[in-house]
């Protein structure tokens, strides 16, 4: 059937079918009961010529019987009839869906070409002269038409086929917990972006993960997704693509280089190569899992998609998901997606998880056994307090900058922690010289001060100077110096700190890798002394452990 039938006319056709077959029937009816009467007339007569069976007839207070195949030719052409009206209803029920999808797929080629045609209009706008706004103002426009792309062959989704556009494609097969129950649940997710890598259309799939008691495996679930985003760029009219994936060996199936040994796989890759044919360019490309983010972030979505049920609430109907740590049933809304891997957690599981690894020194990775993602702290500020997210995130700087590049800023009011090298960069800009006088300016504060002497910044004065006419800028720094000298503490010459020797030998390595005499401060080179002091003290070495109490023993008299 064409698909440019009038839809009124579809309807008109239809209605006369029915009226049709609700006559047809009716004729039938009229017809059957014709024959009824007929038959006995003709019943009649032939008992009126026998009167012995009249005798016989009389004696029985009953009608005479109604042929038996009667009842089975109505039963029959009402099963029919039926019949006839479902086929009608499940063709015009058929036709509506397929006006829909067709409509949804116009909807979706249209949409296409127009975030196409705004994102070149983007670009054409960062190349327009500056002097153009000058003459000609801020008006510049370039309005979409879609009449334009339609209204010849030769310019049809013109916007789609100037552009070898890519396919993002992931399937998922993931063990997940349904309440009480443990499920196997699989999806998949497309997402096609521009050659700049902005997202244009992305697109989800719900998959049978278990077929005759056979799960569904990773490899056949990634081809899953690839002939899913073929066929979707096929609707959409795309001539050239470039779809990518992040297995290995799917990628040496698809490039034929491997052949699998799973029939169903082999099946699966046959799909692929058959619509590859059906474009004018189509080729595969590997690229690394976390190059693939927009695909799997949909595939996800179709995961949860069929974990989560509605359950009656305080707020009314609410999507729940159980938490695979607690087990319990949590507000979708309460659940926390790790960026990266998309693992799912309650918001008080992650809480516990992320606060006792960062305050034990460590960093947080997810829960989920085996994964090594990360979990970004920024995104904990949903179920974590302000303020400890910005001490774990401080924490977090601590550890990423050596001892030795770390510099803080000198200012009571901030004390901001940078780098030595990020620091200078950002003096760079506004003072000159900044790296051969020492002067830097604090990121947070903007607070000139002297990377030497950790001090304000000291106009027309040099370190030497300054450090003369001010031997303790700081009046702790004193108190420091004379508690250090009391307890016999030893300054680090590399990165100025303190060292006080609990137990152990004389052989110091400082925290910045520095190592030294305590006794002289001497250097220390391949773990040799380059001093002749002594290398350890018994007192330092040996601890005097308590005398227990000895039991006192009487003697019976």
């Amino acid at each position: 059937m064409d698909d440019r039938t009038d839809p009124d006319d579809l309807d008109t056709i239809l209605s006369e079918q029915r009226r049709d077959l609700m006559a047809a029937k009716t004729l039938d009816s009229d017809l059957d009961m014709a024959f009824k009467l007929q038959m006995q007339e003709a019943m009649a007569a032939s008992l009126a010529l026998n009167p012995s069976l009249a005798s016989g007839s009389s004696s029985r207070n009953s009608p005479p019987p109604s042929p038996p195949h009667d009842a089975l030719n109505d039963a029959i052409l009402d099963l029919a009839a039926a019949l006839m009206l479902e086929d009608v209803e499940r063709f015009a029920q058929e036709w509506e869906d397929h006006e829909r999808t067709v409509s949804e797929m116009m909807k979706m080629k249209e949409d296409l070409n127009r975030r196409i045609h705004d994102q070149k209009f983007a670009a054409d706008l960062r190349d327009v002269p500056e002097d153009y706004w000058d003459k000609h103002g801020d008006y510049y426009e370039r309005p979409y038409c879609a009449d334009e792309s339609s209204s010849s062959s030769s310019t049809k989704a013109a916007a789609v086929e100037t552009e070898n556009l890519r396919l993002y494609c992931k399937g998922l097969v993931s063990e997940e917990r349904v309440r009480d129950m443990k499920v196997v649940v699989a999806g998949v997710g497309i997402a096609i972006c521009d050659p700049r890598d902005n997202l244009i259309f992305e697109a989800r799939k719900n998959l049978e993960a278990v077929v005759d008691g056979v799960v569904l495996s990773n490899e056949a679930s990634e081809l899953e997704a690839i002939i899913e985003g073929l066929n979707k760029a096929l609707t959409m009219d795309l001539k050239s693509v470039t779809f990518y994936c992040d297995d290995y060996m799917l990628y040496q199936y698809v490039t034929n280089r491997v052949r699998p040994g799973n029939s169903k796989v082999a099946t699966l890759v046959n799909q692929v190569a058959l619509l590859q044919r059906k474009f004018e360019y189509c080729s595969p490309s590997l690229v690394a899992h976390t190059d693939i983010k927009f695909a799997l972030k949909v595939a996800r979505e179709a995961i949860v998609s069929q974990i989560t049920w509605r359950a009656d609430s305080s707020n009314g109907k609410s999507l729940k998901e159980t938490c695979v740590i607690c087990f319990e049933e949590t507000d979708v809304a309460e659940i926390f997606s790790i960026d990266g891997c998309l693992h799912r957690y309650c918001c008080s599981c992650m809480k516990q998880h992320v606060e006792v690894k960062f305050l034990n020194g460590m960093g947080a990775e997810c829960p989920h056994e085996g994964c090594k993602n990360e979990v970004n702290i920024d995104s904990c500020a949903e179920f974590l307090a302000p303020k400890l997210v910005e001490a774990i995130s401080q924490r977090i700087k601590e550890f990423s900058i050596p001892v030795t590049d770390k510099v803080y800023c000198p200012n009571p009011r901030c004390s901001a922690l940078m780098s030595k090298k990020e620091v200078l960069e950002y003096t760079k800009t506004t003072f000159v010289h900044a790296e051969q006088t020492g002067a830097r300016r604090c990121m947070k504060c903007h607070y000139y001060f002297c990377i030497n002497c950790k001090v304000p910044w000291h106009f027309n004065m040099t370190c030497y100077d300054y450090k003369r006419s001010h031997p303790y800028p700081h009046p702790e720094d004193q108190l420091l110096n004379s508690l250090a000298t009391k307890k016999l503490w030893r300054q680090c010459v590399k990165c100025s700190h303190m060292v006080e020797l609990a137990e152990g030998c004389y052989h110091i390595t400082c925290r910045c890798g520095y190592e030294f005499c305590y006794t002289c401060g001497a250097e220390w080179k391949n773990k040799k002394a380059t001093c002749s002091c002594r290398i350890w003290d018994e007192r330092n070495i040996i601890r005097e452990q308590p005398q227990q109490a000895q039991p006192i023993i009487r003697e019976q008299p």
